[in-house]
């Protein structure tokens, strides 16, 4: 899991090239050619596309962007272009690079190239001013011409300006119209048009440098068999060198590294199908030397602040390391996850050389360690988690570490936060992720994108405190997409320049729409579309039926401007695609422009263009999105009101991309294309210099305020910005626009999200979710300690405010109450019930409550041998037990504090794999009365099963070769049943307990069928369902608490079983505890008939319980291989019906109800999974009742609920996952 903006896909972590460029051209065949490029710019050594698709990590390391290197590429068929996928995977750069983004021009991944083919350009003309002119698109669109915002003001919008393109009269004697031209030159590389790969490097910092390496990739052979590598000196591409005897004329070259700490420094890979050597430069490419290598690199990662130490991943999965830039290199450690290794974080790690890796294992799991790169033994490594973890999960970014660990088929996620003892993070409880994406660490606070159990195509946004541990909800049903390597794009946009404006692409009843936030998800709203067209004419679109969508793909293609697009220098300024209407069009699309932070916006072209900022934000610079050849661009001042056009070659290009170095103050664009088919790679060198008149000064500039719908006061605070005076064609510099003044404002409600466990209702009212019970203190929290008590809402991370209304939402210190220990578990660390005879089994000890620093804790292995702490401190990382003989152990857990204890018991075996048993038990017995208890196992096995069977507080198990036992219970009280299934080595378990009685009453409720659409279909979904109508039925009818017990059934529709229970302490007035019961039962009944009993699942969701009305209730063995024949199923039927009708006639009447109790001296008869009887309810036969395997069915028929996995093709929410509880 990698976060966005670490610019570190989880392709491959490869090295970082600031200002630097990838542009892989393609064979020019007579059909046409080709071109691929690397998302970030970053080359490196990758295996070849052609032989494998690559698997997505479990864990993705990016939402906003790809997870895997786009390779994308273009096939030429005339002026029409295809794509398919390039020839071979590239690297990445790292977060650790320091490498700051580049500014790029081309296409957009998801669109078409723009085409290959150019004459020559004939000799630039001086630039001279032109009267504005409207883009071609829109040439024939009239002359409305647009008002320009004020800035500062309140509710206005500009209008659209459609100005028709004017040419000056032809001079005396009839000469040519003459067009205004940018200075621009062409270098071609001769000799080299079969080369159809390249990469470029610019480095930037005021240095003219730029190096090119052209390839001729043979797609049959799968490797590089002619290269080619040339240098730009001091005139910023008006002329190259070739450096091809300077690296060996029969040295084949695949790739170029630069250091991004240094920037003449620079490295060159060979190809491996060739040699494996490398060759270093530190004089910005001028010279090199050439060092073998004893090992085939597949990417490299250089260290964020030492230039010369790298990290070097090999092909065969071993991380090397070099502290001389390359020249000698040690082996650090094997079975590597590729890209799962990551350099130290300045200020958090304490040695500036330790490296984070994941290592799998020989077993197929994988370990988080870390080691000093000269240090890296045996006796020196260390394991920051103890337990294994899943592969391809390691994450580590700014102040997190992120891991993920997948048990009985859900997946759990641990955070580390500054380096210290991981925690799991907790998302609201019935999240239920099946896949979770990172994207974003900025500014202390998580942003991540988790796939629920019920969604296919789309993402929930999460965003957390702090630490990183408590995430609550910000969006519903982000749309994401696959790319065209598979990874996963999540469309949500982080606007550049102001904190907390987010723009996201959400899925509302299958149309998506796209809303802004200004306060870090907090509140949402549409955007407003324009109120004018370009052509000037008025748009009637009302929210929130017609809004503006926008298309929030960010670029990943490092010679595309994206088609949407902020730059940190030129706040409040966005450019994007996108359309008016009810939602987001593909097919119809326009270029739209923000002057301010996206309150207001215009359209600015009818068609798509690539746009790229210019002088830091001060210019735009458009061009045409198309496959036909272009030869002319488009310049702005006055951030899109108007626009000047400039030829920049004589005769219209094919453009491959453009690329456009930022934080040159040289004004500099650097174009690729063709002149034909067949013609050699042209480099257009394009000087915006004379456009600009003079610097700017103070009078060329003006204020605007931030506003969010005329609300000064955004994230707490009120900023105002200085930006230039539209249409001041001066040259900005670096420290031009920027903040004039920020100061804070007063806290109110905007101010303040949801805090874990809570739930917003109507706008700004935050109460608990039905599953979370505010008055639980932490575990951390001891006796005579304190600690903050929730109310409900918690400040936004980042938000400046003050006063007002922070007091009263601030968390309030309470003293920590003495709890007893509750909740007590016991498990091993991998999850496993069988250990290795002479191996390490680490257990752990979990509590649900308790003062986890005033509680005793005793673990007895169950040989012998047990242990003792005075609290948990000790044991936060497991503790280790090595067993010595074989067989079954009963471990043993008791926690222990002056206020109680709690017992927790583990049966572990010491020593064809089931994959789930579900124990079928009533959910109350009678006492003495035999009972019968079965064990189904999914799938069936074709050999013996063994099943180990514990009652209540036995030590010895009963042991069978049958899946069902009978057992009698001689005392009231709730009774714990425990199976286990043991096929080979395999072994799980199940466990259920049983209420006894002397008799009890019984009926099914139902519910209305809103509830089924949210219902998982999980244990503890049913058991937390369960509880909150069991306080239902308590509150509206002061039934005391413990004679009721309520037990959702699994399956759907959503039913539950309703026991009435005697009191604890019967007395010998046995008929008179009986009708004090049948009271009870009427009381209940008179509440649910009149649909007193109701709670809210969530806001909007009530739902209603209600009795369902049923006839007899037959007696059901629980056997699942018991059959009776219809002789025997008659007799049943008419002795019950007997014996009811003898109730009916002689007793008492009492409708829908079954009656159980025990009778002295008649014959012991089994009462199992009650229904309810009524004289007018339609009769349900013995077939219409569920045999065990349709019970077990209906259990595994649920939705996934754990674990990381590939989004499905299907359109079913419904999976069957590999282990399932009940």
């Amino acid at each position: 899991m990698e976060a966005a903006r670490t610019e570190r896909p989880a392709g491959w972590p490869g090295a970082p090239l600031a200002r630097t460029g990838l542009l892989l051209l393609s064979t020019w065949v007579l059909a046409g050619a080709e071109i691929t490029w690397d998302t970030a710019g970053g080359p490196g050594r990758l295996a070849a596309l052609a032989s494998r698709s690559p698997a997505l990590p479990r864990l993705s390391p990016l939402a906003m962007a790809s997870q895997w290197p786009e390779e994308l590429a273009t096939v030429r068929r005339g002026a029409a272009l295809e794509r398919r996928p390039g020839p071979e995977p590239l690297p990445q750069p790292s977060r650790g690079s320091g490498r700051k983004k580049q500014e790029a021009g081309g296409l957009s991944p998801a669109s078409s190239r723009w085409g290959p083919g150019i004459s020559t350009p004939g000799k630039p003309s001086g630039v001279r001013r032109s009267r504005r002119a409207q883009p071609p698109s829109a040439l024939e669109h009239g002359d409305a011409r647009a008002s320009v915002l004020a800035d500062g003001s309140k509710g206005s919008r500009p209008l659209a300006k459609g100005l028709r393109e004017e040419v000056k009269a032809p001079r005396t004697g009839g000469s040519a119209t003459e067009e205004l031209r940018l200075p621009s030159t062409s270098f071609a590389q001769t000799g080299h048009s079969a080369h159809n790969q390249a990469m470029v490097h610019w480095s930037g910092h005021n240095s003219s440098v730029i190096l090119i390496l052209t390839k001729l990739y043979d797609f049959n052979l799968g490797s590089v068999t002619e290269s080619s590598l040339w240098r730009r000196s001091t005139d910023y591409g008006t002329t190259y060198e070739k450096l091809n005897d300077k690296v060996g004329l029969k040295t084949v070259l695949s790739y170029l590294y630069v250091n991004p700490t240094n920037k003449r420094k620079i490295m060159l890979l060979s190809d491996p199908e060739i040699e494996s050597s490398i060759l270093i430069s530190s004089d910005e490419g001028a010279t090199y030397q050439k060092y073998r290598l004893t090992f085939y690199i597949q990417s490299l990662l250089f260290h964020p602040k030492q230039e010369d130490w790298v990290l070097a991943y090999s092909l065969d999965q071993k991380l090397y390391s070099s502290m001389d830039f390359g020249r000698r290199w040690q082996l650090m450690h094997e079975r590597i996850t590729p890209n799962r290794f990551y350099w130290s974080v300045a200020g958090l790690d304490k040695e500036a050389d330790l490296v984070h890796m994941e290592v799998r294992t020989a077993d197929g799991y994988a370990h988080y360690l870390t080691c000093r790169i000269q240090e890296c033994a045996e006796t020196t490594r260390s394991g920051p988690f103890a337990r294994s973890i899943d592969i391809s999960s390691l994450v580590v970014q700014d102040e997190y570490i992120f891991i993920q660990v997948t048990t009985g088929g859900r997946a759990s996620y641990y955070v580390s936060y500054r380096r210290e003892a991981f925690a799991q993070i907790k998302l609201p409880k019935y999240s239920l992720p099946k896949d979770m994406h990172i994207i974003s660490t900025n500014e202390n606070q998580v942003f991540a994108a988790v796939q629920e159990w019920n969604q296919n195509d789309t993402y929930n946004l999460y965003i957390s405190d702090t630490r990183g541990i408590y995430f609550t909800l910000a969006m519903e049903n982000i749309k994401s997409s696959r790319g065209l390597m598979g990874n996963i794009i999540i469309e949500l946009y982080e606007v550049a320049g102001i904190k907390g404006i987010f723009l996201a692409n959400k899925k509302v009843d299958d149309q998506v729409k796209t809303y802004i936030t200004y306060n870090k998800g907090r509140d949402w709203r549409l955007l407003q579309a324009p109120d004018m067209d370009l052509r000037g004419n008025p748009v009637h679109c009302l929210l929130p039926f017609c809004s503006l969508h926008l298309h929030l793909q960010i670029s990943e293609n490092p010679y595309s401007s994206g088609r949407i697009s902020s730059k940190e220098t030129a706040p409040g300024l966005v450019v994007a695609t996108g359309n008016i209407g009810p939602e987001l069009s593909y097919t119809d699309i326009s270029v739209f422009i923000s002057s301010d932070g996206g309150n207001t916006w215009r359209q600015i072209f009818d068609e798509e263009y690539n746009v790229w900022f210019l002088d830091w934000g001060g210019a735009l610079v458009a061009m045409k999105h198309t496959p036909l050849p272009v030869r002319h661009l488009w310049v702005s001042f006055d951030e899109g009101h108007s626009w000047d056009k400039y030829g920049f070659t004589s005769v219209p290009l094919f453009v491959d991309g453009a690329l456009v170095e930022a934080g040159v103050e040289t004004q500099i664009m650097t174009v690729f294309g063709h002149f034909s088919l067949r013609s050699e790679w042209q480099l257009v060198k394009v000087d915006y210099k004379s456009i600009f008149s003079r610097h700017c000064s103070e009078e060329d500039y003006q204020t605007w305020h931030l506003l969010n719908q005329g609300e000064p006061c955004v994230m707490g605070e009120r900023k105002i910005f200085k930006k230039r005076k539209p249409g001041a064609q001066c040259a900005l510099g670096r420290d031009s626009s920027g903040t004039v003044v920020s100061e804070p404002c007063v806290c109110a409600d905007w101010d303040f999200e949801c805090d874990y466990g809570y739930e917003r209702h109507g706008e700004s009212q935050c109460v608990p979710a039905f599953w979370y019970n505010p008055a639980s203190p932490s575990k951390d929290c001891s006796l005579g300690q304190s600690y903050f008590n929730s109310t409900g809402y918690r400040r936004i991370v980042s938000n400046n405010c003050t006063d007002g209304l922070r007091e009263k939402y601030t968390a309030k210190a309470q003293m920590c109450p003495g709890k007893a220990p509750h909740g007590l578990h016991v498990a091993t660390t991998d999850g496993r019930l069988v250990a290795e005879q002479g191996h390490n089994a680490t257990f752990i000890i979990l509590m649900e409550e308790g003062d986890l620093q005033r509680t005793n804790i005793q673990l007895d292995f169950g040989d012998g041998i047990a242990v003792s702490y005075a609290n948990f401190s000790p044991i936060e990382d497991g503790i280790k037990h090595v067993y010595k003989s074989a067989g079954i152990f009963q471990v043993t857990a008791y926690a222990e504090n002056n206020l109680g204890s709690d017992t927790a018991v583990l049966f572990l075996h010491v020593v064809c794999p089931v994959e789930h048993v579900h124990l079928r038990v009533p959910f109350v017995a009678i006492r003495n009365k035999e009972v019968n208890i079965s064990a189904v196992v999914w799938p069936s096995q074709l050999g013996t099963l063994t099943y180990f069977w514990w009652f209540g507080n036995s030590t010895k198990p009963l042991i069978t070769l049958d899946s069902s036992i009978s057992f009698t219970f001689l005392a009231e009280g709730t009774n714990t049943i425990t199976v286990q299934v043991a096929a080979g080595n395999a072994l799980i378990q199940d466990t259920k307990d049983i209420a006894v009685h002397e008799y009890f009453q019984s009926q099914l409720l139902s519910f209305s069928p809103n509830l089924d659409y949210h219902n998982p279909d999980i244990p503890e979904w049913r058991q937390d369902i369960a509880n909150v109508i069991k306080r239902a039925l308590v509150k509206v009818t002061s039934v005391p608490e413990d004679q009721i017990l309520v037990a959702v059934l699994p399956g759907l529709p959503t039913s539950a079983e309703l026991f009435i229970l005697p009191p604890k302490n019967l007395t010998e007035r046995r008929k008179g505890n009986e009708g004090d019961l049948e009271q009870i039962v009427e009381t209940l009944f008179n509440a649910l008939n009149q649909n007193l009993v109701q709670f809210e699942l969530k806001p909007g969701v009530q739902v209603i319980v209600y009795v369902t009305q049923l006839t007899l209730a037959p007696l059901v063995d629980s056997s699942a291989g018991h059959s009776s024949s219809a002789v025997l199923m008659l007799l049943s039927v008419v002795f019950v019906g007997l014996a009811v009708f003898l109730i009916y006639k002689f007793k008492r009447k009492i409708p829908w109800i079954n009656i159980y109790a025990q009778v002295q001296h008649d014959k012991e008869q089994e009462m199992i999974g009650s229904v309810s009887q009524s004289e007018n309810a339609p009769k349900i036969t013995l077939s219409d009742f569920t045999e065990p395997e349709e019970l077990l069915d209906k259990e595994l028929d649920t939705r996934v609920i754990g674990g990381i996995a590939t989004i499905a093709n299907s359109e079913s929410t419904k999976e069957i996952p590999n282990c399932t509880s009940v």
